[in-house]
């Protein structure tokens, strides 16, 4: 990993002015000061690209399109669970008021790409059935070993391509495992359920009310 973020770019001389905007891109990623926590680090692009076979090549193709979004392999370095977006954000806010936090987020198309322990994607998904809440959990996709995954670029790219909502700032994030989600999944699946049985209740005391005023008033 010794290439990353390295002073020369072998870049093409008649390419100067994209050779300096790599650089302060690098120089910027470089930066040991405090960061937004959507913006990656270098270190944290070298545990991304960990999870490739051929990490030194994916990073130097990396490094040439900083703007693009990367595929990385899932099952060794981290596995995914891809959930919709508005459960994704209830997900992080339970993670975060009431449990131990999250490993790197993203978004991309919709939906919430949670970074997890590897096993994860075999795990959740039998841990799940045998919940009486699991049916209130909407379906969700787990990526492990076989899959790959789309990751937020370097560099901010296009406006509707995948972001960072928590990004990885070192070489070894912390990581749920299936237990953590497990937990975060069953809290917002009851809050979820006891938030429709309040509304179901107040329309048929009163058919006439507007449930979306009820919602607001929770």
């Amino acid at each position: 990993m010794s290439t990353w973020l390295r002073d020369e770019t072998p870049l093409s001389p008649a390419h100067g002015d994209i050779d300096e905007r790599r650089a302060d891109l690098f120089q910027r990623l470089r930066d040991t000061t405090p960061h937004h926590t959507t913006q990656i680090t270098a270190d944290g692009a070298e545990w991304l690209v960990s999870a490739s076979s051929y990490a030194v090549s994916t990073l130097a193709l990396w490094e040439a399109r900083p703007t693009a979004p990367a595929v990385l392999p899932c099952g060794t370095a981290f596995d995914v669970v891809n959930v919709p977006a508005i459960f994704g954000r209830r997900l992080l806010d339970r993670l975060w008021a009431e449990g131990p936090g999250s490993g790197p987020v993203a978004t991309h198309r919709g939906r919430m790409l949670l970074f997890t322990a590897p096993g994860t994607s075999q795990r959740l998904p039998s841990l799940l059935r045998w919940e009486e809440w699991g049916d209130a959990v909407p379906p969700m996709l787990c990526h492990g070993v076989g899959d790959a995954v789309t990751v937020p670029p370097l560099a901010p790219g296009v406006a509707e391509g995948p972001r960072w909502v928590v990004a990885p700032d070192t070489r070894g994030p912390w990581l749920p495992g299936p237990e953590v989600l497990l937990w975060a999944c069953g809290r917002v699946a009851r809050a979820t359920s006891a938030a429709d049985v309040r509304v179901s209740i107040f329309a048929q005391a009163d058919p006439g009310a507007n449930v979306y005023d009820v919602s607001r008033r929770r």
